[in-house]
């Protein structure tokens, strides 16, 4: 039982009213106040049940909605007033609105990636009087799975299979088509590519050869993705593993509708999860890598690559960080034997922040002193992408909002040029 905030109010003025009033009166006042506290408490106390909907499963960073409403205990159809909803926060989920009158409405937004649990509601009823109240507690915590954004995987997924993916304003026209399976010698056809033409077969018979080719379109692309601690650095209310994620989701569901496999390898000094290449394999590989974390710890990239180099032609999509030139060595060391027998795609978020402070104009000396040591770092992935770029890897940078679309971007263009 809580008294409420009107009963201070009528204490306070009949402790006035003592002022002018017997002492008597003052306290019969004081009794009629104290009994209909009681009273007015006990008609709170009757059970009530709580009913939370939540969705069982949450987008990274999107708001859902969030009800909760109160009913007599036994028929929670029938809604009851003088009941204030209070739904607690916690570090990983944010509430939007604060505590309310029931029906509770209002919207639940995912910070993390993972399996939360949202504690369980908490009530408030009060007496007809305005006087008494009585807390309550639903019936236990609540769990919820958060992915990363699946919801633009998909849309840019649907626009590659429509053929209306558009960036730049360019329609992606789909894969080439050549083939990269010999399968025999013919004759030129006038509708024939050049690449096509066997010049030595041609001079052998003295009439132009063409290479016939089987059409194989479905490729490996294998997704490695740095959890050590640079892919830690926020990048507004993401880290740039949680950006690396969504990318990743967007190229494993692309790769579904192209027909290709897809598979992931999440490293950082150990390997943290390997799932293998397969058919329609965006629904598993998002599943293994929802709940990853940045760790403390350096990443050792020859470790990842040491799991890929002696699989199939693939696309390697390396997820990570090129900010600090001294951590990318290892990385610039591994690639070029990669590079061997595989197409290598090294794709890193740009910080806006480091880009906000290359284009501002300096007005003080702190400002002066941001700007040259934003220079100094952008001279840093500069030097560290002409190395990678050297070792024979497409290099792949873009803002954190159009991050995913760029690596798909990238992929569709390897795989135009049947470099895959």
């Amino acid at each position: 039982m809580t008294p409420t905030r009107r009963v201070a109010i009528i204490a306070g003025f009949i402790a006035l009213a003592a002022l002018v009033l017997p002492s008597a009166a003052v306290k019969i006042a004081l009794v009629v106040l104290g009994v209909s506290v009681v009273i007015d408490a006990l008609f709170a106390r009757r059970p009530i049940s709580l009913r939370r909907a939540v969705a069982p499963v949450l987008i990274l960073g999107q708001p859902s909605p969030l009800t909760v409403t109160a009913g007599l205990d036994g028929d929670a159809v029938r809604h009851i007033g003088n009941v204030t909803i209070r739904q607690p926060r916690t570090a990983d989920l944010r509430i939007d609105t604060e505590p309310a009158l029931a029906p509770y409405t209002t919207s639940i937004t995912a910070l993390r990636r993972g399996t939360h649990t949202i504690p369980a509601v908490a009530a408030r009823r009060t007496g007809p009087l305005g006087l008494g109240a009585w807390d309550f507690r639903g019936d236990g915590s609540a769990h919820v799975t958060v992915y990363p954004d699946v919801p633009t995987a998909r849309r840019i997924a649907h626009a590659v299979r429509t053929r209306s993916f558009i960036d730049a304003g360019e329609i992606r026209r789909g894969p080439l088509g050549l083939g990269t399976e010999f399968e025999s010698i013919r004759e030129y056809q006038p509708d024939d590519d050049v690449r096509q033409v066997n010049w030595q077969a041609t001079m052998r018979v003295g009439r132009p050869m063409s290479n016939q080719y089987r059409v194989e379109t479905e490729r490996q692309v294998l997704c490695l993705i740095d959890c050590g601690r640079l892919m830690a650095a926020p990048i507004g209310d993401k880290t740039r593993l949680d950006i690396a994620i969504d990318a990743v989701t967007a190229v494993a569901h692309v790769a579904d509708a192209l027909g290709d496999r897809s598979g992931a390898i999440a490293f950082d000094r150990t390997v943290l999860r390997n799932l293998g290449d397969r058919r329609r394999g965006a629904d598993a590989l998002v599943h293994s890598i929802h709940d990853l974390e940045p760790s403390e710890y350096d990443s050792d990239y020859d470790l990842a690559f040491r799991n890929v180099r002696n699989t199939k032609r693939a696309l390697i999509v390396v997820m990570t960080d090129l900010l600090d030139e001294a951590a990318a060595t290892s990385l610039i060391d591994a690639v070029p034997v990669l590079a061997r027998r595989h197409a290598v795609m090294v794709c890193s978020v740009n910080d806006p922040q480091l880009t906000a402070a290359l284009i501002a104009q300096p007005t003080d000396n702190q400002a002066m002193f941001r700007t040259v040591a934003a220079i100094d770092m952008a001279d840093a992935r500069q030097r560290v992408r002409s190395r990678l770029r050297g070792a024979g890897a497409t290099v792949v940078e873009a803002e954190p909002t159009n991050f995913s679309a760029a690596v798909v971007r990238a992929y569709l263009k390897l795989k135009d040029s049947a470099r895959l």
